[in-house]
């Protein structure tokens, strides 16, 4: 199986990196970070960079492609090389996947119409503007397509995949020795436990209002 992990300028580093940590251990699995050109891609922050050691057209139809989300969506939903590519890669692959905003650029592409999907809480009505059903869940299955929430969530997607494709004892077997245990310090990872005034900042500011 060929994992293709998606890379473009400004995209959020736990998008990509999760997923490739859990479904990386797949039996057998290539995992290659794809990006229009070779070379190091830069994440949201600027001060971490992953390369792609392999170009859009040089992985034309990888078993398993996986969608980051981050900042630098925005600028890539009109990008035609990346769409094109996601349409094709699509048309042959067994599963097509996103972490949190990167399901914004399955929906520019198309693949999402009429299909239960989930994003980033701040980007769920954007993902309804392109005929997707937005959903709040953590991870939404609708056939072969897999859509995570906000960027922690991807984890979880590579998880429950994982089990999908090489049973639940693996998927265990690579939690327990990625020690994933979230406990978290606070209980404030979703808008509807969150403080309300930390919830309305972000919606006021969110760069999803005009998307």
């Amino acid at each position: 199986m060929q994992i293709a992990i998606v890379l473009y300028d400004r995209f959020t580093a736990l998008d990509a990196v999760g997923p490739y940590e859990i479904l990386g251990r797949l039996p057998g699995a290539e995992t290659v970070f794809v990006a229009e050109r070779t070379g190091p891609v830069r994440a949201d922050t600027g001060a971490l960079a992953l390369t792609a050691d392999k170009s859009l057209a040089e992985v034309p139809s990888p078993d398993l492609v996986v969608v980051p989300g981050g900042p630098g969506q925005t600028a890539q939903m009109e990008n035609g090389v990346l769409l094109d590519w996601l349409r094709a890669a699509d048309a042959s692959s067994t599963w097509t996947t996103s972490v949190c905003t990167g399901s914004l650029l399955l929906a520019a592409a198309g693949l999402l119409k009429g299909r239960r999907a989930t994003s980033h809480w701040l980007a769920l009505d954007a993902l309804g503007r392109f005929g997707a059903a937005p959903t709040g869940e953590r991870v939404v299955f609708d056939g072969k397509y897999v859509t995570a929430a906000g960027v922690s969530s991807g984890i979880d997607m590579g998880l429950a995949l994982l089990g999908r494709i090489a049973g639940d004892e693996h998927a265990q077997a690579v939690q327990l020795l990625t020690e994933y245990d979230p406990q978290p310090p606070y209980d404030a990872g979703c808008p509807q436990k969150a403080p309300a005034h930390l919830v309305e900042e972000f919606r006021t500011s969110s760069r999803f209002i005009l998307t």
